[in-house]
């Protein structure tokens, strides 16, 4: 704890002098899952990258103290040889205690659990003024609830206490065929009513083909059960395996697998977007050159090669909450709109109020009671025109918004600010930043937002006319994406 306290000092002054000047900073990380990409001012940065320790497992309360970039994959190395593991597991290893909290997070045991900051029982802030606090459910409530999900807009936070549950060695998988999307909702309604099930999620394939995969963490397999791995070079796509084994039966199949290859098991290929890697340089998609390209197909590389390609601003990449019973039409919209599968399918439990407490339309948010929610992960390519590419992803954001849901903000936002702040609740936000000194700092919106200039200006600078036209021609971005993920290892990335 020594090492930690005297970092947190450091922090601490340094945005003390921040305050004390009225300078807004950013924050350094060392690395990102998120498609937004900013580069920082050294002069105008908080490095936390050094805030990356486990200082403690308590195996009686079941709970660890965890630094924010304490990455998901070694956090949970370093609690299940104590027979434990976190209720939420983010599905990319790379993505940060710290990322997860902030910016929203959920997996395939949301269903139960919630978001992942609904497993942090406190946290350590260093509030915009330098002063170092703790709050929780109990001490500085409204700081604790209102830090999650926005972004080290009020303050930066530099330590966390996570819940932890029993952990068993493997998970038992199920695969469920559905013939359509209802049969898909339907499906997932019923499994999540068993308490014996630990995780859920689905995949669409199209409109009247999927399947949702349950699993069990389970202590051995049987000795009839297949067993599978999806974590080293030769393993298949998760995705790909689960397609493949439920086309061939089309009824329940259940197999066993490692608990870590599990809960990282679209680490390789990112859920299914790194084919569009292979689609875009021409290569072959088959086993031998997943297998042979497997170092560039994990997710921390590819988020890498992503920014510093320029395809963050190609590739649609937003995950949507709905209410369960508005899901249906909004996956039809996906369908119609943009044609490209699958789809991720991820139900989640919201029984409490959601991140900067958005206006779910239609009545989706009741105080009173848990609603039944449905994540919908949207991922493909997108128009190669800009302002074509702005304007379909405001068509799916006013889509989801229409149908009483919302996007999550870890992507970019073409909200224009007005339509940002009718979703989100812009006077409990800005009474947290005036009671605790944040309003020198960039607020959410301004973080989030995508950079939409040329597109209200309605026409490139020269510059940006130039720079597209060499970034145009194929395969410019996508070499260099792939010769920046070999000679940076970390690179700067500002929050």
């Amino acid at each position: 704890m020594e090492a930690h306290e005297a970092a947190v000092s450091a922090i601490s002054t340094r945005v003390e002098a921040f305050y004390q000047a009225k300078t807004p900073f950013r924050l350094y990380h060392g690395s990102t899952n998120s498609t937004q990409h900013r580069k920082v001012d050294p002069n105008q940065m908080i490095d936390t990258s050094g805030l990356n320790h486990i200082l403690g497992i308590d195996r009686e309360k079941k709970t660890c103290l965890v630094e924010p970039n304490v990455a998901m994959d070694e956090l949970v190395n370093a609690v299940m040889p104590h027979g434990l593991l976190p209720p939420v597991v983010m599905e990319f290893p790379g993505i940060t205690v710290g990322g997860g909290f902030a910016g929203t997070a959920g997996e395939s045991s949301g269903f139960r659990y919630g978001f992942f900051d609904s497993t942090i029982n406190w946290i350590e802030v260093v509030l915009p003024t330098g002063e170092v606090v703790t709050a929780s459910p109990d001490k500085l409530s409204d700081l604790f609830y209102g830090a999650a999900g926005t972004f080290g807009t009020l303050g930066v936070t530099t330590l966390f206490e996570i819940q932890l549950v029993d952990s068993k060695p493997y998970v038992e998988l199920t695969y469920h065929p559905v013939t359509s999307v209802a049969d898909a909702l339907s499906t997932i309604q019923t499994v999540t009513r068993d308490s014996t099930i630990d995780y859920v999620d689905g995949i669409l394939f199209s409109l009247d083909r999927g399947v949702v995969v349950t699993g069990r963490l389970t202590d051995q397999p049987l000795s009839h059960q297949k067993y599978e791995r999806f974590s080293r070079a030769q393993d298949p796509w998760f995705y790909i395996h689960v397609d493949r084994t439920a086309s061939r039966q089309m009824e329940l199949v259940k197999e066993i697998t490692p608990t870590r290859d599990y809960l990282f098991r679209y680490d390789r290929g990112a859920f299914w977007t790194g084919k569009y890697a292979f689609d875009y340089f021409m290569l072959p998609f088959n086993r031998v050159t997943r297998w042979a390209l497997d170092y560039f197909m994990h997710t921390r590389v590819m988020y890498h090669a992503l920014h510093a390609s320029g395809h963050a601003s190609k590739y649609i990449v937003q995950d949507l909450l709905l209410p369960e019973p508005n899901a249906a039409e909004f996956i039809q919209f996906v369908s119609t709109k943009f044609g490209f599968w699958p789809l991720w399918l991820c139900p989640m439990k919201v029984d409490k109020q959601i991140s900067m407490r958005p206006d779910l339309a239609n009545g989706a948010y009741n105080k009173d009671k848990m609603i039944s929610f449905m994540n919908v992960g949207v991922w493909g390519p997108g128009p190669t025109k800009y302002e074509r590419f702005v304007e379909v992803n405001r068509q799916l954001e006013h889509k989801v918004r229409e149908l009483g849901g919302i996007k999550w903000l870890y992507a970019q936002a073409y909200y224009t600010e007005d339509e940002f702040w009718s979703i989100y609740d812009w006077k409990w936000y800005n009474d947290l930043r005036e009671k605790f000194g944040a309003t020198y700092l960039p607020d959410v919106y301004q973080k989030v937002r995508a950079d939409m200039s040329k597109v209200f200006r309605g026409k490139e600078t020269w510059t940006e006319r130039l720079q597209s036209l060499a970034w145009g021609i194929w395969p410019v971005s996508g070499l260099y994406g792939v010769f920046m993920t070999l000679y940076e290892r970390d690179y700067l990335l500002g929050q």
